[in-house]
């Protein structure tokens, strides 16, 4: 009977380029990674990688070796699918990734929901700003907000947001409201980690370079800013939808508002068919409609 030692850490090595990257999608120590390489090539008497101080990259044999042992993966993948689709309740570890204050607010609770819904599953959710590489990091879907860059994932929109450029009362007392977006330039704006704020005008975007004394790369931070009358702010309802509803901030320039700006959940190709994936995807999209 065929040993299949090492051939999955051989393929993740193969795909990542890496072995820390490799680990890390396998939830294994860079150490391991390396033992099973090892003795996977003493097994088959043949060099698989190329190995320096900055790349890893596959010799002639190891990628003939690679194309045969994706094949075969495959096909387990496609065979543990199928057993899965059997499955009344959907098993195994399904991990998420969403961004920081948006997945503690909103996705963090629906996914502990999720999770008390199919208590066979191992649910991790790792919050994070930074757009992680779902099949070099081994995750199986993930939250984005906003307009969707180039991508090879597939997109399902869950819901849409509401961009919004608001200030305190006292500060439009004393500053004026602005009633085009030319204006913006004669206020003191508050400013995220990006220095352009996203308009549409005459159905088309348009971006807009704005100023101001008081910048933060926290959303949480820039709506207390705007609320204690320091300027103006755009930014999520999620962030500033209570305030507006209390009074402690004011919208402006709405019919300026950018439309279609929205939240999706991304997942690679081969996650389409999974009963877990799926089921998550139309849970998320059902309670965020």
């Amino acid at each position: 009977m065929s040993d299949w030692s090492g051939v999955s850490e051989f393929v993740a090595v193969s795909e990542t380029e890496s072995f820390t990257a490799a680990g890390k999608r396998l939830g294994i120590s860079t150490a391991q990674v390396s033992r099973q390489i090892t003795a996977l090539e003493a097994r088959l008497a043949a060099k698989l990688f190329y190995r320096t101080t900055r790349k890893v990259s596959l010799t002639d044999v190891g990628r003939v070796y690679y194309q045969h042992c994706r094949q075969v993966m495959d096909g387990l993948e496609e065979a543990e699918r199928a057993i899965s689709n059997l499955q009344s309740s959907p098993r195994g570890r399904l991990r998420i990734t969403a961004p920081v204050t948006y997945g503690e607010r909103t996705i963090a609770p629906l996914v502990n929901d999720f999770a008390l819904k199919y208590p066979e599953l191992e649910v991790q959710l790792h919050l994070s700003n930074q757009k992680i590489d779902l099949v070099e990091e081994g995750f199986d879907l993930a939250v984005r907000l906003g307009k969707l860059e180039d991508s090879s994932m597939m997109a399902k929109r869950l819901s849409g947001r509401t961009q919004y450029v608001c200030a305190a009362p006292e500060y439009l007392a004393a500053q004026g409201v602005p009633h085009s977006l030319s204006e913006l330039e004669h206020h003191n704006c508050l400013v995220g980690t990006l220095e352009f704020w996203r308009f549409q005008e005459a159905g088309k975007p348009r971006s807009i370079r704005v100023r101001g004394n008081l910048s933060c790369n926290s959303g949480q931070a820039l709506a207390d800013a705007a609320r204690k009358g320091l300027g103006l702010v755009q930014l999520p309802d999620y962030y500033v939808q209570r305030h507006l509803d209390s009074g402690e901030l004011v919208s402006v320039l709405d019919h300026f508002n950018e439309q279609d700006d929205g939240i999706w959940a991304l997942y690679p190709h081969n996650r389409h068919l999974s009963p877990k994936v799926r089921l998550l995807v139309d849970y998320l999209a059902e309670q965020l409609a």
